[in-house]
């Protein structure tokens, strides 16, 4: 039998809890009693925690009452993963883990990770709205922004919300094969290995800054114009400077070089219309500045790992 422990703390996401525990729970369906994982929770403080959207959990154990080995640790994400510092659950984590066969977390709940030191030198992931926050909050971790959940030796970690459901499938299907972690699968209508990663559903290009500089100006006439044809060359004498040092500007300001903005521009207008409208591919291909729908999927498939109709059919 294999105890999975799910630590609690105030303002925690419950689907990030209830999502893995359930996957667990059903996988105790088709698995022998003495295989059946064992599901217990860990609070940080007595009485019931409120999760973020207002529903309130009582843990089995206060964190510190039992020093018992786990098969998997887990830490869910939330509001208080990110924005709350529990010094005594960050001061509890590194012991525990020690005693953990596997740890890992849900979503937002790298950050408790981070703060209890767990992460340095570990390949991991959070939610795409996160990742630049958790970058610069933890250096010494590699940050992978695409994929749905990562696992590095005794660590797994898993991108936003429901990617936790990813996470135990997975844990399911390495401890008992992927016969039942497809059977689980089934059961709770969700699919084993989902098409593409995170970068599908974040977008690829950041927002404009609000100040009008000779770089945002150049942005603002690219976005309005996406079907026109662009080079460095163009963009630069936009903003009335030089190739060389607009592109050395641009990269500063922007963190990206001026045709990865190009490209990523209009792969986000494409999916726009992919999502919002029933024109055919070769209109979506021209109103977003591809030229043809060959070249637009060549670039869905490096950046998103879907097909334009494989992501009209997912997202519309």
């Amino acid at each position: 039998m294999k105890t999975v422990a799910m630590v609690l703390f105030p303002d925690f996401l419950l689907l990030d809890m209830a999502g893995p525990m359930e996957v667990f729970s059903v996988a105790n369906r088709f698995l022998e009693a003495e295989s059946h994982y064992q599901l217990i929770t860990l609070g940080t403080e007595r009485g019931p925690l409120r999760a973020s959207n207002g529903v309130c959990v009582h843990a089995d154990l206060l964190i510190g009452q039992s020093d018992e080995r786990y098969d998997l640790l887990l830490v869910p994400g939330g509001p208080g993963a990110y924005n709350e510092k529990f010094p005594t659950l960050f001061a509890w984590l590194p012991g525990a883990v020690q005693r953990a066969e596997r740890f890992g977390s849900i979503c937002t709940g790298a950050f408790v990770l981070g703060h209890a030191g767990l992460l340095d030198g570990y390949r991991v992931t959070t939610h795409w709205n996160y990742t630049e926050r958790l970058i610069k909050g933890f250096p010494k971790a590699n940050v992978t922004t695409d994929q749905i959940y990562v696992e590095d030796r005794n660590l797994i970690t898993s991108g936003g919300v429901t990617a936790g459901i990813d996470l135990a499938l997975a844990v399911v299907a390495r401890d008992h094969g992927k016969k039942i972690a497809q059977d689980v699968a089934k059961v709770l209508l969700v699919v084993m290995k989902r098409q593409g990663g995170q970068a599908q559903f974040s977008p690829l290009m950041a927002a404009v800054a609000p100040q009008e500089t000779p770089v945002t100006r150049a942005q603002h006439y690219v976005l309005e114009h996406l079907d026109e044809a662009f080079t460095v060359e163009r963009m630069a004498g936009l903003a009335n400077m030089s190739a060389r040092h607009f592109a050395r500007v641009f990269a500063r300001d922007v963190n990206m070089t001026p045709m990865e903005f190009l490209q990523s521009a209009r792969i986000d207008c494409a999916r726009h219309l992919l999502e919002t409208s029933d024109l055919p591919l070769k209109t979506v291909a021209y109103k977003s500045g591809f030229g043809s729908v060959r070249h637009m999927r060549s670039l869905f498939a490096e950046k998103l790992g879907l097909t334009p109709a494989q992501y009209r059919e997912q997202f519309s």
